[in-house]
C-alpha cells in the first residue's frame, strides 16, 4: 500500500478514535416530562436518516446502521446500502460489526459485576489474583529506554485496570524500544487482517490468554500507577483475572453470564460458518477512498483468536449491542429478567478514576472514566460509553434512559468527519423529539 495510506493507519489511530457520539449536552432535568411524552410518540430521526443517506452509496461507504433508542423501547434503526462493495447482501440491524474496544466496557461490567458479587475488590491489588503482578518496574520515562526503571510505587489495583491507569501500554500507542518489545513478544491485543497493513500489522499475537498476561508482567510499566490515564491493555488483562476468579474461560464466561441472558444471540470472539454471510467488510481509508482489508469471505475472523481479546475482540450486531445498552440503561435489568445487579451498573457507568490522575492524555479530552467506557462530565453528566477503532460508537445516557449507536467499518474512524456529524445529526433529533411535546 501507499505511503498515505501507512500514514493514515498508523499506531496511533488509537489515540484519535474520539468518543463521538454521546447524546450530546443540554439534556437536562427539564426535559424529562418531555421525554416521558415522546417515549409514547413514533421516533422520527430526519437529521440521522439524512446523514446516513449521505455517507451511503457511490465513492462513499457502502452501508452504515446507526440507531436510537428511547426508554422501555426497542431502539428504531436507521439501515442503509449494503454490507460492501462487493457485497449485495443488504446492510442492517442483525448485520456483523467489529466492535474493537467497545468490548472494553463488556469486560468492564462483567468485572464490576464480580466486584458486586464480593468476588474481587475494586481496590483489590492485581497481584493477590496474578502473582506475576507483584512486584514491578516502571520505566524512568514514559516510553523511554527498558534499563533506566524503577520500583513501582504501589500495587496495581482492579480500578487501575478497568480505567487505564495501571501504567499498563498498549502495542497500538506506545513508541520506541517498549513498543518494539510488546511486539516482539506477541503482546498484540487484536487482530485486523490476514494481510500486511501499514499501521495495523504487528506480528502474530501469543496464543493462550494465561501466556498474554504472564508474559506482560514481565515487562515494565510505562508510568506508577494510579498516576496518569494512558489507553492501554488492562481489560485484556481483566480478562484472565476474570479467567482466575470465576474459574472459567473468560469467553465462556461472557456466554454464560450476559450473552446469554442478555439474549445476545449474536455476540462472540469468532464468526461461525453460519454467520459468514452476516459479516461486512472492513475497509482501510485512503484519501477518502475505501481499500477493503477484511473481506467476509476470508475474514481473520472466522478463525478461532489467539485468545479472547477482553479489549478489543468482540464482534456483534447492531441490534445485540443495543441490548446491553439497554441493559445497562434499565439498571441490569432486560425482558424482565435481571442481568447484572443494579449497583454494579451504576458504579461501574460512575468516574472511577482515582484521585489526582493526570487526565491531559485522554481520548476526546479530559473526563471522567468507567468501567471501560468514557464518563461525561458537565452537561454531558451521565453519558456513559466508548467507540471502536473500525467506527463504530455506542453510548447510553444514564440520567434520561437514551441508547445510541453508529456502526460503519473503516479504520482509521478519524480519517473522515463521519463520527462528529453523527453526533450533531442525533442531538438535534433528540432535541426536536422532545420539544414536539404541546
Amino acid at each position: 500500500m501507499s505511503e498515505g495510506l501507512s500514514v493514515l493507519l498508523d499506531r496511533r489511530m488509537a489515540l484519535r478514535l474520539g468518543v463521538a457520539a454521546g447524546l450530546g449536552a443540554g439534556l437536562g432535568a427539564a426535559l424529562l416530562p418531555r421525554l416521558a411524552w415522546a417515549v409514547e410518540q413514533p421516533v422520527a430521526l430526519p437529521k440521522v436518516t439524512a446523514l446516513v443517506d449521505r455517507w451511503v452509496g457511490t465513492g462513499k461507504f457502502p452501508g452504515m446502521v446507526a440507531s436510537l433508542g428511547l426508554p422501555g423501547r426497542e431502539a428504531q434503526f436507521v439501515a442503509r446500502g449494503a454490507q460492501g462493495f462487493d457485497d449485495g447482501t443488504a446492510m442492517g440491524p442483525d448485520s456483523l460489526f467489529r466492535i474493537y474496544s467497545m468490548t472494553k466496557p463488556v469486560t468492564g461490567m462483567m468485572a464490576m459485576q464480580l466486584i458486586e458479587e464480593g468476588r474481587l475488590a475494586l481496590d483489590q491489588p492485581l497481584a493477590d489474583v496474578l502473582p506475576a503482578w507483584r512486584d514491578m518496574r516502571v520505566q524512568d520515562r514514559y516510553d523511554g529506554p527498558l534499563d533506566r526503571l524503577h520500583a513501582a510505587p504501589r500495587p496495581i489495583t482492579m480500578r487501575h485496570l478497568l480505567t487505564h491507569t495501571s501504567g499498563i501500554g498498549y502495542s497500538i500507542v506506545q513508541t520506541g524500544p517498549i513498543r518494539d518489545a510488546y511486539v516482539k513478544q506477541g503482546l498484540v491485543p487484536g487482530q485486523v487482517s490476514r494481510i500486511e497493513v501499514p499501521g495495523l500489522t504487528y506480528g502474530a499475537p501469543i496464543h493462550g490468554l494465561d501466556h498474554f498476561a504472564d508474559r506482560l508482567a514481565t515487562l515494565p510499566l510505562v508510568a506508577d500507577p494510579g498516576t496518569r490515564w494512558s489507553y492501554s491493555m488492562g481489560l485484556d488483562v481483566m480478562g484472565r483475572v476474570i479467567e482466575v476468579v470465576t474459574g472459567k474461560r473468560f469467553d465462556a464466561y461472557l456466554a454464560e453470564a450476559l450473552f446469554g441472558p442478555a439474549g445476545m444471540t449474536s455476540t462472540e470472539f469468532r464468526v461461525g460458518p453460519g454467520d459468514v454471510r452476516r459479516l461486512t467488510t472492513n475497509y482501510g481509508a485512503l484519501g477518502g477512498v475505501l481499500v477493503p482489508i477484511d473481506p467476509p469471505e476470508s475474514s481473520v475472523y472466522l478463525d478461532p483468536p489467539a485468545f479472547p481479546f477482553g479489549g478489543s475482540g468482540l464482534v456483534s450486531s447492531p441490534r445485540d449491542y443495543d441490548r446491553f445498552l439497554r441493559l445497562l440503561a434499565q439498571g441490569g435489568m432486560i425482558d424482565g429478567r435481571r442481568v447484572l445487579s443494579e449497583r454494579a451498573v451504576a458504579l461501574g457507568t460512575s468516574d472511577l478514576l482515582p484521585p489526582g490522575v493526570d487526565r491531559s492524555h485522554m481520548i476526546a479530552g479530559p473526563s471522567g472514566f468507567g468501567a471501560g467506557g468514557r464518563v461525561g462530565q458537565g452537561a454531558e453528566a451521565g453519558i456513559f460509553g466508548w467507540s471502536g477503532a473500525a467506527g463504530t460508537v455506542g453510548m447510553v445516557d444514564m440520567t434520561h434512559g437514551l441508547r445510541s449507536q453508529l456502526f460503519v467499518q473503516f479504520m482509521p474512524s478519524d480519517a473522515l468527519p463521519l463520527l462528529p456529524e453523527f453526533q450533531t445529526a442525533l442531538k438535534a433529533d433528540v432535541m426536536a423529539l422532545m420539544e414536539t411535546r404541546p
